[in-house]
């Protein structure tokens, strides 16, 4: 004990250090053994009050749905490929929800994201049409994602939101591009952009893939070449995909076209730093308005790709690579799905390749038939 007196008949005085503080003072005891159980008491209290301390649940500091919404977007969704479609959904998200962008996160329960769904569904295209269920649900899922990561990464005391219940029933479009159909597209298409569309539907790469796909990804002497897809968590995944003689050849054919890039556009006019019929890296955006164009000059010339995205050129591919081997898992491969489920969407059949299934089966001659009895 550390109990002592300062003189001659003062009672004793005490003087110790806890966590790194120093307490003194006096006992008020005149006895050595009362001093000793005072001071005992007085560190118990202490003990006590720390205790208390460190079980006390601190406030975590309110962050609102923008600062929410950039944090994510810095730490997570900039990683992910179709990063420059989550920065849109997320802004977009934070400044429809009801409250604002200002609106702490914590404030944000079922009735919120029920109004912000509805919100996003009633909103008109610049088509004058109602987004489909899918543009809906990808809004949705990056702010349940945005959400999640406020729970379990920075311990943000958010509300349970009920996200499947904002999940939209999605319709499975099996669009696909026949033979005749692709012929008249590359004829619509400029000269510059046709290769990356050829591309995806020999290949089933996503746009983003297309895009981002370089001469250091090619390897023409072990005929493969390798794109960055999505992953677990929307983090990218590599894989790599053997050439055909088709795909080989229309690569060989752009080797010469720019030093980093697989494809490329050549500039129309002069600005912006790009210089008139010099090549340039193809960009995301570039190519999606590229692709729209297309679509509207073939409504132009007689031919309606109403309903047939860019990704349907992916959709295409696969399907091709089905009815031709049978083998779905080889699909799977060249989508680089890690669940075979997915790929079964792409594998649907046509009521003519159901026709010629059942002809195939059936067998040449009826077997119920009864011969003729021989005279």
């Amino acid at each position: 004990m550390s109990v002592y007196r300062k003189r001659e008949g003062e009672p004793y005085s005490y003087d110790f250090q806890f966590k790194g503080h120093r307490f003194s003072g006096t006992t008020g005891c005149h006895d050595k053994r009362e001093a000793d159980k005072f001071e005992k008491a007085e560190k118990d209290r202490l003990r006590a009050e720390f205790k208390d301390e460190a079980k006390a649940v601190k406030p975590a500091k309110e962050i609102s749905i923008a600062e929410a919404a950039a944090k994510f977007y810095e730490e997570r969704a900039a990683f992910h490929a179709n990063s420059l479609d989550a920065e849109r959904y997320l802004i977009w998200i934070a400044n429809n929800i009801e409250g604002g962008p200002d609106l702490p996160i914590t404030k944000i329960d079922n009735a919120i994201v029920t109004k912000l769904v509805a919100k996003r569904r009633g909103m008109l295209t610049t088509r004058g049409t109602r987004p489909a269920n899918s543009t809906v649900n990808r809004h949705t899922e990056y702010f349940r994602m945005m959400m999640l990561e406020a729970k379990k990464v920075w311990k943000v005391p958010v509300e349970d939101i009920e996200w499947k219940k904002f999940m939209l029933a999605e319709e499975v479009i099996k669009t696909e591009a026949s033979p005749d159909q692709e012929a008249f597209l590359m004829t619509i298409l400029r000269g510059d952009y046709a290769p990356s569309v050829r591309f995806t539907l020999l290949t089933g790469v996503r746009l983003e893939e297309v895009v981002g796909l370089e001469w250091t990804d090619v390897r023409f002497h072990t005929r493969d070449f390798t794109v960055w897809g999505k992953g677990k968590d929307g983090l990218k995944k590599e894989r790599t995909i053997p050439m055909t003689k088709a795909v080989y050849d229309l690569l060989w054919s752009l080797k010469d076209d720019h030093p980093t890039a697989v494809f490329t556009y050549v500039a129309v006019r002069t600005r912006d730093g790009r210089t008139k019929d010099a090549r340039y890296p193809i960009t995301y955006n570039g190519l999606k308005t590229e692709w729209r164009r297309t679509k509207e000059r073939c409504e132009k010339a007689g031919r309606s790709f109403k309903g047939y995205r860019f990704h349907d050129n992916r959709h295409t591919a696969a399907t091709r690579l089905v009815r031709a081997t049978g083998n779905l898992k080889q699909a799977q491969l060249l989508l680089g799905h890690t669940d075979i489920k997915t790929t079964s969407r792409y594998a649907h059949v046509t009521h003519e390749d159901l026709r010629a299934g059942l002809e195939a089966a059936s067998p040449t001659k009826n077997p119920t038939k009864k011969k003729a009895n021989r005279k």
